[in-house]
């Protein structure tokens, strides 16, 4: 009996030099505890989080710079500051010296009005006006009149975009970046915070959300997503949501549940450029891509354009998955979303 608890003795003493020697290991070869440091503040008509893992003393100077970042966007590409470089142009129809950030938003909403066949359009805003201003109480014949009078204003091929100089060659365009904004402000803030060296963080701006590394440094960051039914990440019956998992990408998520022009919720604020109308065939669609900018351009392009239409853009384009829901609740994958479903 001694003699077995003698041999369990030592069995257990060298199973903590291994354990000794293992920790040792780790901590020598760069492995080390990550704490988590996370803000969450009002922005861009939302809530704006900032999370980052890291063993390092300036870590709220870390999200300070990225929260600076996001303002810096914000004061240029605001429809709601009559100071901001996009209410400049808005409301000369031009703007001399733009910022290079004013000049990629716009040369990137371009790219992606061609890309997208017309589905997505900065233009939208004198209909998204109509809209705003009360036009769902009017009768169909007067919408139908006032639409197609708005809609010649519409068409991101009529902003010309030279070296010092940005202009609409129609009197009376306008734009609204509200589509391309927040995805574009969470990527430059990750880029921030990576300058500082900082290898896992995430931003979340109003759910559309940017990553860099994982959680915690081991996890994969993980995804879920609301219900458009209203229930959080309905995880019951034949058609439950998914959540997702990854490192590095980017998600946003376009739907018609949240926002509406009437009381009866009838005409909700993603509108067809096309049409001039709430576009009617979708009622969520999520995009995973490698920048935020483009998942949320996406997400606005494919929830246009319909299950049917939109799935075959994303099926072109590489690195790009999407989960679709139809009026009717119907689920649609991507052929690489497994990919990223938990």
């Amino acid at each position: 009996m001694y003699r077995n608890r003698a041999v369990n003795l030592i069995f257990i003493l060298i199973t903590a030099l291994i354990a000794s020697f293992f920790i040792s290991g780790l901590s020598s070869c760069g492995f080390r505890t990550l704490e988590r440091f996370e803000e969450t503040r009002e922005m861009m008509g939302t809530y704006v989080t900032i999370i980052i893992y890291a063993d390092r003393e300036d870590s709220r100077e870390v999200m300070e710079a990225g929260f600076e970042r996001i303002q810096e966007v914000i004061d240029i590409a605001s429809i709601y500051d009559e100071d901001s470089e996009i209410s400049l142009l808005n409301e000369n129809g031009f703007i001399e010296d733009p910022s290079d950030e004013l000049k990629e938003l716009i040369s990137l909403s371009i790219e992606y009005y061609s890309i997208s066949g017309g589905s997505f359009d900065i233009t939208i805003r004198p209909v998204l006006a109509l809209w705003s201003e009360g036009l769902w109480k009017e009768s169909k014949e007067v919408q139908a009149a006032e639409i197609q009078e708005a809609l010649k204003l519409v068409g991101s091929d009529k902003i010309i975009i030279e070296d010092n100089k940005i202009y609409f060659t129609v009197e009376g365009m306008s734009a609204d970046l509200g589509g391309i904004a927040k995805g574009y402000a969470a990527d430059k803030a990750l880029e921030v915070i990576s300058e500082y060296g900082v290898e896992h963080a995430l931003v979340n701006a109003g759910g559309d959300i940017a990553t860099i590394g994982r959680k915690s440094g081991i996890e994969k960051w993980l995804i879920e997503l609301d219900d458009p039914d209203g229930t959080e990440n309905n995880s019951s019956g034949p058609e439950a949501l998914p959540s997702f998992v990854f490192e590095g990408k980017a998600v946003a998520t376009s739907g018609n549940y949240y926002r509406y022009y009437d009381p009866e919720k009838e005409v909700h604020h993603i509108t067809d450029p096309l049409t001039g109308y709430s576009a009617g065939q979708c009622i969520s669609v999520t995009i995973i891509a490698d920048s935020c900018t483009e998942a949320d351009v996406l997400a606005t392009s494919v929830f246009v354009k319909g299950p049917v239409k939109g799935m075959e853009l994303v099926e072109k384009m590489e690195g790009i998955e999407a989960l679709i829901i139809d009026n009717d609740r119907n689920v649609y994958q991507s052929s690489g979303l497994l990919e990223y479903i938990k």
